[in-house]
């Protein structure tokens, strides 16, 4: 009895690998060895930085609200402790987009937190 390849199987599973390693330089677009090892690596470095990239925006957020509050004589330490006391539910991306966006508003939110 012959032996069975499965060619369609085989031949489709090649054919993804070398669709996801397409635009890749040289024989890590070509050939099915090293395409497999760049698409595997890549895939795993996007799993890791979905979850880096909160890691990061929350840091951003934290160096945005700190320097927004240094001027008026807080630390960024500070500044969140006085809005939980007074019971102010705002996230740190609203607030960093605030300090940005609108500085005379996020004063008046500092004013009122420390009085």
């Amino acid at each position: 009895m012959p032996r069975a390849t499965n060619n369609v199987a085989s031949r489709k599973r090649r054919k993804k690998i070398l669709k996801n390693a397409r635009g890749y330089w040289g024989g890590k677009s070509k050939l099915l060895k090293t395409a497999k090892e760049s698409v595997d690596k890549a895939l795993l470095y996007a799993y890791r930085d979905r979850r880096r990239k909160k890691r990061d925006f929350r840091s951003l957020w934290i160096a945005r609200i700190n320097a927004a509050v240094r001027p008026h004589g807080l630390s960024y330490s500070r500044f969140m402790h006085l809005l939980k006391t007074k019971d102010v539910e705002l996230n740190r991306k609203v607030l960093a987009d605030l300090a940005v966006s609108d500085p005379a508003a996020f004063g008046k939110l500092i004013e009122q937190v420390s009085s």
